[in-house]
């Protein structure tokens, strides 16, 4: 039977070389801080706009991770693929996630936000803008 590979022999295969996962982590966080209020992007554009395109479940390790980290990073605003809210149960509440989006005027339905492509925010393309 294989064994199921490790998180850091997983970061290995999808970051550029010489990262490490905290620099890796400190990088999402970083990006993920840009997403204005009233957006949303997902873990894979996050891992794309950073050179790592098939590690999408990594930054899912790093928001995860984010809930204690100084400045606090937005985590509420990174959905999947789909604009599922596949992350709501990494916080407080299973409702914490729906409930700052809404503050931020992201309607939620189902767990999924509305008019998903109208709030998206792509990392590569607003900041390659800049």
């Amino acid at each position: 039977m294989p064994s199921a590979k490790r998180p850091d022999d997983q970061l290995r295969a999808v970051l550029p070389s010489g990262k490490k996962e905290s620099d890796f982590f400190q990088q999402v966080w970083a990006l993920v801080r840009l997403i204005p209020r009233g957006r949303v992007t997902s873990y894979g554009a996050i891992a794309a706009s950073l050179g790592a395109r098939s590690g999408a479940r990594m930054v899912g390790w790093a928001m995860n991770s984010s809930h204690g980290a100084t400045p606090k990073v937005p985590a509420h605003r990174v959905v999947n693929r789909m604009g599922l809210l596949s992350g709501k149960n990494h916080f407080p509440t299973p409702t914490a996630m729906q409930e700052q989006l809404e503050k931020e005027g992201i309607k939620i339905k189902d767990d999924q936000v509305v008019d998903f492509e109208k709030h998206f925010w792509d990392p590569t393309k607003e900041l390659n803008s800049l």
